[in-house]
């Protein structure tokens, strides 16, 4: 004969055990669920720069240098931002001197984007984008995407409606190259 006390008490150890095991479950889920939302940035000038402030709309992030040969890349971030802003582009530039060509300081910095290229868009404070010392939201892609982390500078992490990096470009690929601008278009037609 059965004894029903130990039929329940098995059955409530086993639901305990499920439960346990969702709730374990649900926490890595969170985890694998994070998104560049998260993140923030202080701000060459101003506020920090909060990703959750551009939820729902794409991003473009792009780790950016005052003295490489890519540098010239500003002007087609802006026409890009120019381009697509109204329709819910974000650009966010990020000075970077991992590669030694970011030596200025904030005010250098935003001279040389704003007066030589006539940048518009959001600029971070000097941030690092490699290795353990990367900024927060760099480990975070580096993670997602490890074989296309920062090799130089003016790498772009475009970031989906949904807060996950849905196209990355190397740095010789130009701002206003058609792959970009398409990757830009079809996640604003998305919306």
């Amino acid at each position: 004969m059965i004894d029903r006390r130990m039929v329940v008490l098995g059955i409530g150890a086993s639901l305990s055990g499920a439960t346990l095991t969702s709730q374990a479950a649900h926490a890595d889920n969170a985890v694998s669920k994070m998104t560049a939302y998260r993140f923030s940035f202080p701000a060459l000038a101003g506020e920090p720069i909060r990703l959750a402030d551009f939820a729902g709309k794409p991003v473009l992030v792009v780790n950016t240098a005052s003295q490489c040969g890519y540098t010239p890349q500003y002007t087609g971030l802006q026409k890009l931002w120019g381009e697509f802003h109204e329709r819910g582009l974000a650009i966010i530039a990020v000075p970077s001197n991992d590669f030694n060509q970011e030596p200025g300081i904030a005010g250098d910095i935003a001279e040389l984007a704003n007066k030589e290229y006539g940048v518009t868009f959001p600029m971070t404070a000097k941030a690092v984008v490699t290795g353990s010392n990367a900024h927060p939201f760099y480990r975070w892609a580096a993670e997602a995407r490890p074989k296309e982390t920062p090799r130089w500078n003016f790498h772009k992490y475009l970031i989906g409606r949904d807060g996950y990096i849905a196209d990355v470009f190397a740095s010789s690929v130009e701002p206003t190259d058609t792959r970009v601008k398409t990757a830009v278009a079809r996640l604003l037609a998305d919306g």
